[in-house]
């Protein structure tokens, strides 16, 4: 295991757009005027986490990407047919994991100041970028997967507000097809989709200061943004449970309470897109999948005590090829996958209630991405 020292961020000035860069005294002048000011946030000892640290696992090439969503490249099988990454929060990193437990792919927070607390990841759509949200940081990033390294940020780290350039707990992130960024600013009571060209919001469903859902002018603490495959986006809101399919146009296409559910997290369609699964971020913690046209339960997970407990599920997805249930498992510091049929847990990184950062452990996973893009399997072999 090696605990990394603290190294300065590489960046790409291009295509980067730090709220810490000193701008142009045009630009300066404008965000004078535009641009409320954020307050700052007292960064505590568990913000940090374990503060820069790294597997130590000597990581092999990265192969081509050959597969997308659509057409993936070969299964693994059961019990989990990709490798997965894993946004794993307190150790402020991104790890991604083959199923057979190596661990193939690493990255460490380059500097605690702007990337700490990483606890969503998402593939683009071209498997090449990543979308990365940190809620108690206040920013969301990309980061290019093949070179490691953070290329755009976007929010004032350890700042709050509601302007265009500042969060209140950022949750969710993703890349768009057409390069916009789509987040869900929670304690904003808004959703935004954030052009990286330019820093701009380009668009926004829910007002900061008005949290009820009535989407799409107001949205109650939306922890969820989801994009679908016809482009439509699926909203998570905390407050009642509200599940709501939108178009990129603002106009609800169906908008439905999840059952059984106290606390949704990051709602998900299925494979087929028929359907919807999701988290209850709880203790004792659910997933339920169910259909938003009948509000019916088709599946669902719960158990109230003991190593089969979840405890503040973050994330749920059904796992393509096998059907079964990929879930984060957050303060029981694993990610686990769940039989469909026997609802036994078959496979599991991180050790029950154990936190680490060497080989096998994890601290406080909240998000993870299946990694569709690239034949691992093959690459292993040789």
């Amino acid at each position: 295991m090696l605990r990394m020292s603290l190294f300065p961020v590489r960046i790409a000035l291009s295509t980067v757009m730090f709220a810490l860069t000193a701008a142009s005294p045009a630009v300066a002048a404008e965000n004078a005027v535009v641009k409320p000011k954020g307050t700052e946030v007292k960064v505590t000892a568990e913000m940090l986490g374990a503060g820069i640290v790294s597997s130590g696992v000597t990581l092999p090439p990265i192969p081509p990407v050959t597969g997308n969503r659509k057409q993936p490249v070969p299964s693994w099988g059961k019990p989990l047919p990709y490798p997965i990454l894993i946004a794993d929060r307190r150790n402020n990193r991104l790890i991604e994991v083959a199923p057979d437990k190596r661990i193939v792919w690493e990255f460490p927070s380059p500097n605690l100041k702007v990337y700490r607390g990483n606890e969503d990841v998402n593939f683009s759509s071209d498997g090449k970028l990543l979308a990365v949200s940190e809620e108690d940081n206040y920013d969301v990033h990309i980061v290019d997967y093949e070179k490691r390294q953070l290329v755009w940020t976007h929010g004032t780290p350890d700042v709050r507000g509601s302007g265009n350039d500042h969060f209140n707990y950022p949750d969710d992130a993703h890349l768009l097809e057409d390069g916009t960024f789509l987040t869900a600013d929670i304690r904003n009571c808004r959703v935004v989709i954030i052009d990286p060209k330019n820093g701009r919001i380009v668009t926004q469903w829910g007002t900061p200061g008005k949290c009820v859902h009535n989407p799409p002018h107001t949205l109650g603490h939306p922890n969820g943004a989801t994009p679908l495959e016809n482009g439509d986006i699926l909203l998570t809101e905390i407050q009642d449970s509200w599940i709501t399919r939108i178009t990129r146009a603002g106009k609800v296409v169906w908008s439905t309470r999840a059952p059984n559910i106290r606390y949704p997290s990051d709602a998900f369609p299925t494979v087929d897109g028929k359907q919807v699964i999701v988290a209850d971020f709880w203790k004792p913690g659910r997933v339920v999948i169910f259909d938003p046209a009948t509000g019916r339960i088709s599946w669902e997970y719960f158990a109230k005590d003991g190593e089969r407990m979840l405890d503040h599920c973050s994330l749920a997805r059904e796992l393509p090829d096998t059907g079964d249930i990929l879930v984060a498992d957050d303060l029981n510091d694993r990610v686990i996958v769940i039989d469909r049929k026997t609802k036994e847990i078959i496979w599991q990184y991180g050790e029950f209630k154990k936190k680490g950062y060497g080989p096998g452990l994890l601290n406080y996973p909240d998000g993870f991405d299946i990694d569709v893009f690239r034949d691992w399997k093959a690459a292993l072999r040789k």
